[in-house]
């Protein structure tokens, strides 16, 4: 998948703060700039402005800014960072309301502002609203009488001449490019942005120019420059439409389609999705409240699996199906931690760590038949009913359902180094789960879990503890047991059901050591069911 590189701010690293665990693989990085020259485009001959308050091409510099954006932002190659990145805005407001990106401003500590490329008069501002699917965020500059942009009237149309405005690669001179329309409207699916309606056109932009204004001969805003493929030689802008369509509830302080993020989507090297990096999070926002922190790394959204085709989409999508005020659940991992976490956006269910043992251990006995090594893969039965992450050498795989003594018929997933160790020892680790529409009906939650334990004693294992297990989709009752076997493993088991009754989940680690207690931990954040 080839998709455009955001345009987001070049960045002068300042000061490095930390580093945090970073994920296996990660096949994109948070941003793309490569140096570049831009001449400066001159205006055609007869151009002049179209009537009104707004400037014409002539003014397009007097009301084009650059925005300087300080705060620590997480790079899940780098880690944690206290950065300066410089992006493009543009005015269209005598009052000096802007408009700009999302992953221009979000989530940063200060603002500062320079209009038209002089930098002896810094400008505070302050962002009014965002969001993060569109890419899009209203700020307010402090002050008034600033010349302003207008938006285009006329159609948008394919061939027509634009010119890219704004400050790229961080260079306080401004610089236009001309190009012309190349496709008038497509969509605009990428990594950090899931937009209806978007401008490709070939006015160069670079690193630096997100957020800046894409104008018509006249200077009237055609678009909002937010993405390029220098592969491809292919620019994009958020268009006018979709702009003006959300920019007065921007301005008036209320976010679209946001959750308070900057946020981008991640694929492994293999072409897999991994999930929504969270680079920054808008203090106060949703997510804030919620307990999302910079370098967690969001996984499922209401029950939906984000990322998968490294893109913002399933993200948005589920903004768009539920509002971004209702209530979500929500699932990430934090590298930093190396945890699962549970929970709701907007709800009474704050995010927290999924951990009944925790990852320092427990009793847990030794064993010759393969160690938890590596990296964390997601998979599912074969009926694709039932995920969970395992480590990537538990890759013995049995995914067939099967049927109880009582008749009930149930998804199962069994994974391991050696599922034929596993079944006939305790010398392997691994672990199983398995869901069930049929078994709630003849069967309660502790009678499965004593179903499923009730052998164990006869091979020396003893129940060190019982408890109630609850995250924000299911609730039941956990059963941890030692001293399994001539090994002395240990063997956890949940049996729970979902929060509509709708289906019965039972979850079995057997553990060999600490790093397999580990395991545990991670199954119990990331199992689930859907029936």
């Amino acid at each position: 998948m080839n998709t455009p590189s955001r345009l987001g701010a070049t960045t002068k690293r300042r000061r490095a703060l930390a580093t945090v665990a970073t994920l296996p693989v990660l096949a994109v990085s948070l941003s793309a700039c490569m140096p570049f020259g831009l001449g400066t485009a001159t205006p055609p001959a007869g151009a002049a402005g179209g009537g009104g308050g707004g400037v014409d091409f002539d003014g397009v510099q007097s009301a084009t800014i650059q925005i300087e954006a300080i705060g620590t932002f997480v790079d899940p190659a780098e880690g944690a960072f206290e950065a300066a990145g410089r992006g493009s805005g543009f005015i269209i407001s005598p009052d000096g309301i802007a408009v700009t990106n999302n992953h221009v401003v979000v989530g940063a500590g200060t603002l500062e502002v320079w209009r038209g490329g002089d930098t002896t008069d810094t400008l505070n501002a302050k962002v009014l609203g965002s969001s993060e699917c569109l890419d899009l965020a209203v700020i307010d500059l402090n002050g008034d009488d600033y010349p302003y942009f207008e938006w285009r009237k006329k159609d948008i149309t394919t061939a027509q001449d634009v010119y890219a405005a704004g400050f790229p690669l961080g260079d306080p001179t401004f610089t236009m490019t001309r190009g012309i329309v190349s496709k008038a409207e497509t969509a605009g699916e990428t990594p950090w942005a899931s937009i209806d309606s978007v401008i490709e056109h070939d006015a160069r932009i670079r690193g630096g120019n997100s957020g800046g204004p894409l104008v018509d001969p006249d200077g009237r805003i055609v678009g909002v420059n937010y993405a390029g493929n220098d592969q491809h030689d292919t620019n994009l802008a958020i268009h006018r439409d979709e702009a003006m369509e959300v920019v007065e509830q921007l301005a008036a302080g209320e976010s679209v389609l946001s959750l308070g993020i900057n946020a981008q989507a991640l694929m492994g090297e293999d072409g897999t999705g991994l999930g929504i990096w969270v680079a920054s999070v808008a203090a106060g926002s949703a997510a804030d409240k919620a307990g999302v922190e910079p370098g967690d790394l969001l996984t499922r959204m209401q029950g939906v699996t984000l990322g998968t085709q490294g893109t913002m989409s399933e993200y948005c999508d589920v903004l768009r199906t539920h509002g971004q005020d209702a209530a979500l659940d929500v699932e990430l991992y934090r590298p930093a931690d190396g945890l699962y976490y549970r929970g709701q956006f907007n709800g009474e269910a704050p995010i927290e760590a999924v951990t009944v043992l925790g990852q320092d251990g427990g009793n847990s006995g030794g064993g010759s038949g393969g160690g938890t090594t590596g990296d964390f893969v997601n998979v599912s039965d074969d009926s694709g009913i039932v995920t969970v992450d395992v480590p990537a050498d538990w890759s013995d795989i049995d995914g067939s359902p099967f049927t109880d003594e009582a008749g009930n018929s149930w998804a199962r997933l069994v994974a391991s180094t050696d599922l034929d160790s596993y079944f006939s020892s305790w010398n392997t680790p691994g672990l199983a789960v398995m869901a069930s529409q049929d078994a709630l009906s003849n069967m309660s939650v502790d009678d499965i879990l004593n179903d499923t334990t009730n052998a164990l004693p006869g091979a020396g294992c003893t129940e060190d503890a019982r408890d109630a297990f609850e995250d924000s989709y299911y609730t039941g009752t956990f059963s941890y047991w030692t001293g399994c076997g001539d090994t002395g493993a240990s063997y956890l088991v949940v049996a729970a059901t979902d929060m509509n009754q709708s289906h019965a989940i039972v979850v079995a680690v057997q553990a060999n050591s600490d790093a397999d207690l580990a395991v545990a931990d991670r199954a119990l954040g990331s199992f689930f069911a859907s029936f």
